[in-house]
């Protein structure tokens, strides 16, 4: 096979061309820190590369999720501790009130300090988060307790449904109390009859402790209760934590570049290149001045 100068000087010129796309290659992976800077540079780790992130933007919602879960189930234990204090406040005056050596005025007055920790409770049984009402199920736009011009408990919510928040994949964790778990007809009933008997000053007081403490029970079940998941919240916390440090591990893994091995490689690719050029001016042929010299 004949060689010609200028095959030689074709393939001199195609090889320092494919030397410096090698050396772009390198400065690129140095300035951005990747493997590729396009799909076509390496599609498998392009593609293994969208997956990894797709993982990673789960965790990173579940994450953002658990600061929703925490902001309900606090509020919500918050909300249930300050009624239990009125109820053992109640109870406390109920006991008092069956003394059956206070007279009318005394119990007048136990009715109304009565009267304002229904209130009080009531208050309680609407508290929002936001704009969400924590304590009425699924149906958080509106209120689930309504008193009339009287003061008497009109409405209480009979939604049995429970806000879910999503904290893993395909996990979801109730977050509030179904509105006719706690807050329902029968626990604001048994307060308004011990109102009744004050006011009346008739009626067997001492049954009403029994109901203040059916009413004080279910408070305490659902705290304890809030309190379990709160629990489960947090060691699902600990889990997705460790989830995104595996994803984030993967993906740095698939994409980024050692960067000392890379600066190596264009050192090496910088030595080669300028063998190439040296090797390249020796290679074109020499010109007729060379002869005359």
């Amino acid at each position: 096979m004949r060689v010609t100068q200028s095959m030689l000087a074709s393939n001199m010129l195609s090889n320092l061309s494919k030397s410096y796309a090698n050396m772009g290659k390198y400065q690129d992976q140095l300035a951005t820190g990747k493997k590729i800077t396009r799909p076509s540079d390496d599609p498998v780790v392009a593609m293994k590369g969208i997956t990894y992130r797709t993982n990673l933007m789960e965790v990173e919602q579940y994450k953002r999720n658990f600061s929703e879960a925490y902001t309900w189930t606090e509020n919500t234990d918050a909300a249930l501790d300050k009624a239990t204090q009125g109820l053992q406040r109640l109870r406390e005056l109920t006991v008092q009130a069956s003394n059956d050596t206070y007279e009318g005025n005394q119990r007048k007055a136990i009715e109304e300090e009565i009267k304002q920790l229904k209130e009080h409770l009531v208050t309680i049984a609407n508290t929002k988060v936001g704009d969400k009402y924590i304590f009425n199920g699924t149906n958080t736009s509106k209120e689930p307790v309504t008193t009339n011009a009287g003061g008497t408990v009109a409405t209480t919510s009979t939604n049995a449904n429970e806000v879910k928040i999503e904290l893993s994949k395909g996990i979801y964790i109730g977050v509030n109390v179904p509105g006719n778990k706690l807050f329902n007809a029968d626990f604001f009933k048994r307060i308004e009859d011990l109102q009744t008997k004050l006011m009346s000053n008739a009626g067997d007081i001492d049954a009403s402790l029994k109901d203040l403490d059916d009413n004080i029970n279910a408070v305490l079940s659902v705290r304890s209760e809030i309190g379990a998941r709160q629990n489960r919240i947090e060691m699902m916390e600990t889990r997705i934590d460790e989830q995104e440090v595996i994803a984030n591990r993967v993906l740095s893994e698939n994409e980024d570049v050692d960067i000392e091995r890379v600066i190596t490689d264009l050192k090496t690719q910088e030595s080669v290149h300028r063998a190439a050029l040296g090797v390249g001016s020796r290679i074109i042929q020499p010109t007729l001045m060379d002869f005359l010299r």
